[in-house]
């Protein structure tokens, strides 16, 4: 075991120290500069998308382009917006918080192009509703379901089971050391929780994620709100010291400004995109449940989950942290933001981040099943692998709860650093397909078109690629 541990962490450290990194933001500068910088140019527009796709329902059995986007918001806002902003900044300094809105930025035009092909390329379910993803459009667009099925089982590996069981550890972690509740009984709550959400299906996951994640982010930027109001006078100190802090400014007179700017950049980068996903093909999977009018158009509403993810609940948590003064004592991941929290609120501020952090954890293993059901389907989509798949996934919450997870861990990163090498290289391949379907919704737009809706029979290069019927 101490073998296979030390082999995987080697591949892990190629992969994600080396290669991911640099491809992640390398497919999202591509993609902002060919796109005329997308994420700009129609940030108000994606607004709008998903502020209206609350309403977006063709049927009472469909899900709403706002469904699927707190769908993917659940996954991707989680503990790592606790535990991973406070490692960046013990770690790399308070930099890191400027590389994680820089990753974020060019991030945003990779989650809307990868969300935009889920739509393009999905499939129905036959009961008004949808799937797809990366692993669709691998089979679909370029012809490959051998890759396809590889992403699939390492989407599944990762979301689907690892990382339920470290969202479950988590979960378990925080209410022990708040209330000193029995690990036991709280692994026993959660799977009584999870159970009827997932059993429901992905509809059910979407129905309980569209109130969950804006109550969810309510409680904990009202947390962050309160922090910045009362140091409201310290607010343009702060953002100097972010940005001195990142461009080395801040440490120049050390003589150690270059090794201080290399680690804030990576930690900030690396903590930014396993946060925000933007690129690993992760919440594409759930853009493609949506019932929408335009392919871009959920992918326009999907970039605005990098951006909340990132820009607001990420800096929040960076705000408690820098602000409380504690960043400097020694402490790392959710211990720092809990001493930050306890010198804000005192002691009622453990109990409350406790909450959150439930609320965070929960709603990321509903998340992460709804991406990983779509993906059980597609390699085998029958009702005995979907049952057996949704007992696995109880199993690993309770697991989860009980266990040390170091091992499995690095194994989840492994597979997530897989599918997103594997999604990276398809959506750059497939890019010809995007730039078709985002140069027909922004025609559309400019002739003053309120609601874009995409025909597919208007162009011939997808003929035999895409569902008939679907667009």
């Amino acid at each position: 075991m101490e073998l296979l541990h030390s082999l995987i962490n080697a591949v892990n450290d190629v992969l994600w120290g080396k290669v991911l990194i640099a491809l992640l933001l390398a497919v999202g500068l591509y993609f902002s500069l060919r796109s005329g910088l997308l994420q700009l140019r129609l940030f108000s527009r994606g607004w709008r998308e998903m502020m209206g796709g609350r309403g977006g329902h063709v049927s009472k059995n469909d899900i709403s382009p706002f469904q699927a986007f707190a769908t993917g918001l659940a996954s991707r806002v989680g503990t790592g917006n606790i535990a991973g902003v406070a490692i960046a900044i013990a770690a790399g300094g308070p930099g890191a918080v400027f590389w994680m809105w820089l990753t974020a930025l060019l991030g945003m035009s990779s989650a809307f192009v990868e969300s935009t092909l889920a739509q393009l390329f999905k499939t129905s379910h036959h009961d008004d509703t949808f799937r797809g993803g990366p692993a669709y459009y691998i089979q679909k667009g370029l012809g490959l379901r051998w890759l396809g099925v590889l992403f699939a089982l390492c989407l599944i590996l990762a979301f689907g089971l690892v990382f339920n069981a470290v969202q479950a550890n988590s979960i378990v972690a925080a209410t022990e050391g708040a209330w000193g509740w029995n690990r036991y009984a709280v692994g026993v709550g959660l799977v009584l929780l999870t159970a009827p959400v997932i059993f429901g299906g992905v509809r059910s996951v979407a129905r309980v994620a569209e109130w969950l994640v804006p109550v969810m982010a309510l409680i904990y930027l009202l947390m962050a709100f309160y922090v910045l109001a009362i140091h409201a006078a310290e607010l343009p100190g702060l953002v100097a010291l972010i940005v001195k802090s990142a461009l080395g400014l801040e440490q120049a007179a050390g003589g150690v400004a270059g090794y201080a700017v290399s680690q804030a950049m990576m930690l900030g980068i690396k903590r930014g995109l396993f946060s925000n996903e933007a690129g690993m093909g992760s919440a594409p999977n759930a853009a493609a449940t949506a019932t929408s009018k335009h392919p871009a158009s959920q992918g326009a509403i999907q970039m605005f989950g990098v951006f909340i993810d990132t820009m607001v609940v990420c800096t929040a948590t960076a705000a408690i942290i820098l602000l409380s003064g504690v960043h400097d004592q020694g402490l790392s991941g959710v211990a720092l933001t809990q001493k930050a929290v306890e010198s804000q609120f005192g002691p009622i501020g453990v109990s409350f981040l406790a909450v959150a952090m439930f609320l965070f954890a929960f709603s990321s293993i509903l998340g992460n099943y709804a991406y990983a059901e779509g993906n059980v389907e597609f390699i085998r989509n029958n009702k005995r692998a979907l049952l057996g798949f949704r007992l696995v996934v109880l199993a690993m919450v309770m697991f989860g709860a009980l266990a040390s997870l170091p091992l499995v861990w690095d194994m989840a990163d492994l597979a997530m650093g897989l599918m997103a090498l594997i999604n990276l290289v398809a959506i750059v391949l497939l890019s010809r397909y995007f730039f078709t379907v985002l140069g027909d919704y922004q025609r559309q737009l400019k002739a003053g078109v309120a609601a874009p809706e995409f025909k597919a029979d208007q162009y011939p290069e997808l003929a035999g690629k895409v569902e008939k019927g679907v667009w």
